[in-house]
Order: structure tokens, then C-alpha cells, then sequence
């Protein structure tokens, strides 16, 4: 008999969570304005909201964390975890910060000015804010098939060459500061981008004289991905393809929180000394001193664990499988999701789910309130609220994708929490003709308001 596949860890610690009622979870909705981060966690049976900093963190990790150096400068901390990312990605010079979009604060504070265009493979919501923010353009290079969710392509998160190389003969140079690829490609359903797109993003980048920045919280995930699905790598082991993977790139930010199974923690890696040290100034201002970036010594020594114990091949292997174990279940049933899966959610495709309700009525944050209600879990929209509106005309934009994201955090739950996550969107899945009216904006933010949005039902 073939063995079956098992998880490559054991478990030393559980949390209680309690399950509501239903009636319960429609008042707590409520309250919370149908803005599903606005709910208490105690009222959420499991989370599912985002994969970052959310995670289970090792023995290993904890040691390390009895271990850490608090030393305002030149702590012992600060030198692992820079011995750490040299050795994991390549990159010689490196800022800590607290979390990912602190990295972007810096990184963009440093290279970015207003009317600047910054093309790259569906920013994310803190990128393409913090672009936006400085009253800049972020522009949409990713390939057409990521945006046709039935359709099976290895590399959905690609960047088009030919739409990148239009962006960069439409504006001069000195308008096009980097080109930010992410990997994986969250907004597009967690897709990874492959090594040959990588260099061919970094060959055509060197033509126009134009940096490649990696946006990396997932990158241990791409590499997985580049193993199983790029024929030239098959037999690479993953730190060997990350390496290849970050010879590509001239920088990198990095959420800690995702592939490197911290709560709390981020940093940017540079290539270029010049611009490091340019950096250097907006850290001391927003983060702290370059030796600790926001960060404590305890939490650098458990990032510089985590380096390594999210590029195992079987740390890797049990977690892609688990979103895979959802999203298999999900489009058995015939659920329209992202596909391939991606490597750190399920995406449901909630146009096709909920096809009678208007775009204008938040269909993906409807259907997330709706499986809230069905059996407490939470996940994220990634559609209309997500996408804001438009800087100039301050209209609502609605992307190609309105997706509902499940993502499942790092060594948490078992397979048997995915079963019930399975069979309450499958049971909202079978009632979806009874959901005619969806939601509206009460009140919101000038910028990333899908924080703090409140809303009410559409009557």
C-alpha cells in the first residue's frame, strides 16, 4: 500500500476557538458594518483574512527568539539575520523593517516622485498605494490569462514583455523609476511568476537602463512552483532556484510575515550600495536605527529561522498541498476559482458565483460576508473595494478579477478545518440565487479603504 501524504511537522500547542451561532454572527456582521476586519477575532471560527504574520512559528523559531540581542546598535541579532538573507537570496546590503509595506515606505520614499510610472504584475494594495500615494502611476503588465480563472496556464503571474516594453517606450526614463514584479502574484490569485519571465522582465529592464525590484513576501512559494512546473529546474533544489530567482532582480521587499513564518518583521535588500545608503536616511526617520529597523532582536533572530524553514522543500510541499486540498474540494463541487491554485489562498472568482448581482454593489465583499454568516470564516475581498478609486477621477475601479481570497495561514489548521471551510462555501455556493442585493459605502478612506470601509445591505 502506497503510504499517504502527511503534514511535516507535529503539533506542541493548541488555541481554543469557540464556534458562534449563526444569529450571532449576523448581529457581529452588523456591527462591524459588513467590513469584515472590523470583526474581533473571538468571533471568527477560522480566519482565513490573509496568510501574513499569522502563522505558527517553530520550536526552533522560539528558541531563537530566548536568544535575541536588544542592543540598540551592532546587535548580534542584526548580524545573523543579515548573515541570513545574504545567504538565502544573494542580496549584500539589507534595512530591516517592521512589516512589508514599511519596506515599501522606504523603498519608495527613496526612488519615487510625484508623476512617476511604476509598471510591474498587479500591485498589490499597500504597493499600489504607496505609489499612489505619492502621486505616482502604477501600471498593470500581467499577463491576459491570470484574468481568466478557468483557464489552466503554469505562470498566470508573468509579466507581458509586450505590454512592459510599451510602458517604457510611452515614458521617458527618468519617469519610470523600477519595475516592481511580485512573486507570487497575490492580486491575480497567488500565481507565480517563472524564472524565464524573470529574465526576460531583467534583459529588457537593461535595455531601457530601468532597476527590477522584487516585491518577495512569497517568494519561497514561487521557487516551490519554478520546481514543480519549469522543466529546466526539476531537479534544483529550492534555495538553489531562489538564488537564480534573485539574480534577476536589482532589490527586494519583503513581508517577513508570509515565507518566513514570523509574526511581525520585514526588510529591503539591495544590490547596489549607493542606493542602500540612500535608504538608509528614510529608516532612521520612519523605522529606527539601520541595525534594528523597527524590529526587536528577538523577532530578527526568528526571521533569520524562518529564512531557512520556509525554503525547505517539505515545509513547502505540505503547505502548497493544503490550499490545494481546499481548492480541489471547492471546484469538485463545481465553485469557480482561480486555477492552478495558488500557493498561499484559494481565490473564489465571485463574479461567476454571484453573476446576477451589479459590480457596483461589492460582489466579492458580499460573498465574504455571506461565509462569514454561513460558519464563521473569514476571508478577504480582492476586487472593487480593494482596487479603490481612481486617483484623477475618484471613480470607482473594477478590476478584471472581483475575487473572494481564503488564505490559510502558515502550520495552523488541519485538513479538517479545510473541510469545513469547504462545505460552508459550498453551502453558500448552493443558496446563491436567494443573494440578490449586495452592498454599499457608508463611509470611507481617501486611500486603501477597504480597512476601514463601512458599509450596509443594499435594500
Amino acid at each position: 500500500m502506497e503510504l499517504p501524504f502527511a503534514e511535516s511537522y507535529k503539533m506542541k500547542t493548541v488555541e481554543h476557538i469557540r464556534r458562534s451561532t449563526r444569529e450571532e454572527r449576523i448581529r457581529w456582521i452588523k456591527e462591524a458594518r459588513y467590513n469584515l476586519f472590523n470583526l474581533r477575532s473571538s468571533h471568527v471560527f477560522i480566519d482565513l483574512l490573509t496568510d501574513s504574520g499569522t502563522g505558527a512559528m517553530s520550536d526552533k523559531q522560539w528558541s531563537a527568539m530566548m536568544l535575541g540581542d536588544e542592543s540598540y546598535a551592532g546587535a548580534s541579532s542584526y548580524y545573523k539575520l543579515k548573515e541570513a538573507i545574504t545567504d538565502i537570496t544573494g542580496f549584500d546590503y539589507f534595512l530591516p523593517t517592521h512589516q512589508g509595506r514599511a519596506a515599501e515606505n522606504v523603498l519608495f520614499s527613496t526612488m519615487i516622485k510625484e508623476g512617476d510610472i511604476v509598471p510591474g504584475n498587479s500591485h498589490f494594495d499597500t504597493t499600489k498605494g504607496h505609489i499612489e500615494f505619492r502621486k505616482a502611476h502604477a501600471i498593470d503588465c500581467t499577463i491576459d490569462e491570470a484574468f481568466h480563472t478557468e483557464l489552466d496556464h503554469p505562470f498566470k503571474g508573468n509579466v507581458d514583455l509586450g505590454k512592459l516594453e510599451a510602458v517604457l517606450k510611452k515614458y521617458p526614463k527618468e519617469r519610470i523609476p523600477l519595475i516592481m514584479v511580485t512573486i507570487t502574484c497575490n492580486s491575480s490569485g497567488g500565481q507565480p511568476v517563472s524564472i524565464e519571465n524573470m529574465k526576460a522582465v531583467k534583459k529588457l529592464a537593461g535595455q531601457y537602463d530601468i532597476p527590477v525590484f522584487f516585491d518577495s513576501a512569497r517568494f519561497a512559494e514561487n521557487a516551490y512552483f519554478i520546481k514543480m512546473r519549469e522543466e529546466a529546474f526539476k531537479d534544483k533544489p529550492i534555495r538553489e532556484i531562489v538564488h537564480e530567482m534573485f539574480a534577476q532582480a536589482d532589490g527586494m521587499t519583503m513581508s517577513s510575515k508570509k515565507d518566513a513564518i514570523v509574526n511581525m518583521g520585514g526588510f529591503i535588500g539591495f544590490r547596489s550600495r549607493e542606493l542602500f545608503e540612500k535608504a538608509s536616511m528614510f529608516t532612521i526617520m520612519f523605522e529606527g536605527f539601520i541595525n534594528y529597523g523597527g524590529m526587536s532582536g528577538r523577532d530578527m533572530n526568528a526571521l533569520a529561522q524562518g529564512l531557512y524553514e520556509g525554503t525547505e522543500f517539505d515545509y513547502l510541499e505540505t503547505r502548497i498541498n493544503q490550499v490545494a486540498y481546499l481548492g480541489k474540494q471547492l471546484r469538485d463541487y463545481g465553485i469557480p476559482i482561480q486555477y492552478p491554485y495558488g500557493g498561499h489562498a484559494i481565490f473564489i472568482d465571485a463574479k461567476r458565483f454571484l453573476p446576477n448581482l451589479p459590480k457596483e454593489e461589492f460582489v466579492a465583499q458580499t460573498l465574504g460576508v455571506e461565509l462569514y454568516i454561513e460558519g464563521g470564516v473569514r476571508g478577504v475581498e480582492i476586487g472593487t473595494l480593494l482596487a479603490d478609486r481612481d486617483p484623477d477621477t475618484r471613480k470607482n475601479r473594477y478590476p478584471e478579477l472581483e475575487l473572494l481570497r481564503l488564505a490559510i495561514p502558515r502550520r495552523v489548521y488541519t485538513n479538517n478545518h479545510m473541510d469545513y471551510v469547504a462545505a460552508a462555501v459550498i453551502n453558500v455556493f448552493d443558496r446563491r440565487r436567494e443573494i440578490t442585493k449586495g452592498l454599499k459605502i457608508l463611509k470611507e478612506a481617501p486611500i486603501m479603504r477597504h480597512f476601514t470601509v463601512e458599509l450596509d445591505r443594499v435594500r
